[in-house]
């Protein structure tokens, strides 16, 4: 049976074997829970007088399996500390097989896609928190909502349209756990409506293509070049297309005027769906962001957007705003999954978005981030051989590498060895063998200090690998 003592707060799980004698039973059930660990070392243990009450034991009953217990070893008392579970003596495990040796973490990350999570904006998360503890009532710890909560959804509605050009009703928003349920739920809904076939761009980002593979969709590439995806080369049996239209990962170009109203002409045509991933969409160091491509087929677009580059990856924070002809299948789809997304985060970003602190959060990262790109660039350009792409937007950048000398795989190696973590771009493409080569290189994760370290520890590594 399940008992607490008020002397260490624990909780523990007795069982007295039915049919053995109360004091045999109780000895036992002390002496497995020792051993098991589930009563650890040096752990005060109740009175004899607490015990007997929680277990319905007469407490001369209990008494006597301590004496037994101490004598035993199990146990020690000691004059005026009570009674405590005794160190026993760690038996040695059998041998067994050893585990390949993993390699150590890289000292410095700089794969793609990733913020400087040393920069949350802890002050005015805990002030969110605060108001929003403060003023919750009751229903805010009930069941959410599968659609997600209103306070967000009305936020984000604000939000997006005045940063992103989204045109995004509340009510036509979905608050999910991250942008992979979003894509897992799409999925899910289009293989629902039958459909077989979707595009994405090539190359792109391989882990969402698997989501879509284990919905049972076929995913066809959609080649990208200096312009963006091009919409010409679309197949034709294509339901919908998964794109990142304001910075293409891993390329770094935005997706042209010419090809976006060329897409939405596909949209509106085919009844085909446009799925927009902008994950990256707010940093743009140049100019202004460009806008949503969503703004301009709101009726054929579903708009992707997440936390977890603007804020971090551990809130499991993202949206859609979709398309009226979606919303009731993809809210069903969010609560068959897994019912809601949970509430007390929700409702504490809503609050840093609506006192604006959401806004001067991302403006200050906004210029960090585009500092360092500078001097990525900047060391890029000293190394023979490495050419950068990408306009000055997102966390990374593509550096392309010469035919002649080490493999993208040798490079990547090579930095690891100096405990450099960056990714490759080969990987990304549908057919990687043969595929064009080069590093994707972050520059957002690491914190301000070590930035200029884990640059210089860049530099190093690929001048040494590329001049040998």
């Amino acid at each position: 049976m399940p008992f607490s003592w008020a002397s260490s707060g624990i909780d523990l799980y007795l069982r007295i074997e039915p049919g053995t004698k109360r004091r045999a039973g109780l000895e036992s059930a002390l002496r497995s829970a020792i051993r098991e660990g589930r009563l650890p070392a040096r752990t005060p243990m109740p009175s004899t007088r607490e015990l007997a009450r929680e277990l319905g034991l007469s407490r001369g009953t209990v008494t006597a399996a301590y004496d037994q217990l101490v004598a035993e070893g199990f146990l020690v008392t000691r004059p005026g500390s009570g009674t405590t579970v005794a160190e026993l003596p760690v038996r040695s495990a059998p041998a067994a097989a050893q585990p390949a040796p993993t390699p150590p973490p890289a000292r410095y990350d700089l794969r793609p896609g990733q913020p400087d999570v040393s920069v949350f904006p802890t002050r005015a998360w805990l002030a969110s928190t605060r108001r929003v503890l403060t003023g919750a009532q009751p229903e805010v710890f009930a069941a959410g909502d599968p659609q997600g909560r209103i306070e967000l959804r009305r936020a984000l509605a604000d939000y997006l349209g005045r940063t992103r050009g989204v045109i995004a009703p509340p009510d036509r928003i979905v608050i999910t756990s991250g942008y992979y349920q979003s894509v897992g739920l799409l999925a899910a809904v289009l293989g629902a409506r039958d459909a077989r076939t979707v595009a994405v761009e090539d190359p792109g980002h391989n882990h969402f293509r698997n989501v879509i593979h284990r919905a049972g969709l076929t995913t066809v590439a959609l080649p990208v070049d200096a312009h963006g995806a091009r919409v010409e080369t679309l197949a034709p049996d294509a339901s919908a297309v998964f794109l990142t239209p304001a910075h293409h990962y891993p390329t770094g170009v935005p997706l042209h005027s010419s090809r976006r109203q060329a897409l939405c002409a596909w949209a509106r045509d085919t009844g085909g769906l446009l799925v927009e991933d902008d994950y990256d969409g707010e940093f743009r160091y140049d100019r202004q962001p460009i806008g949503a491509l969503q703004g301009l087929a709101p009726g054929h677009t579903v708009y992707c957007g997440t936390a977890s580059k603007t804020l971090g990856p551990a809130l499991r924070l993202a949206w859609m705003v979709l398309p009226p002809h979606l919303l009731q299948e993809v809210v069903l789809a969010k609560q068959e999954a897994d019912q809601y997304t949970e509430t007390l985060n929700q409702l504490v970003l809503a609050d840093l978005i609506t006192t604006y602190a959401y806004d001067r959060h991302i403006r200050a990262t906004r210029l960090r981030y585009g500092r360092r790109r500078t001097l990525l660039l900047d060391r890029i350009a000293m190394i023979a051989g490495l050419t950068a792409h990408g306009v000055p937007a997102g966390l990374h950048t593509l550096v392309t590498i010469p035919a002649a000398g080490p493999t993208e795989r040798e490079l990547l190696d090579h930095c690891a060895g100096h405990g450099i973590a960056l990714r490759g771009l080969a990987e990304l493409h549908h057919d990687p063998a043969g595929s064009p080569e080069g590093l994707l290189i972050g520059f957002a994760a690491p914190p301000e200090r070590a930035y200029p370290a884990a640059l210089n520890a860049l530099s190093v590594a690929l001048a040494s690998a590329l001049s040998s």
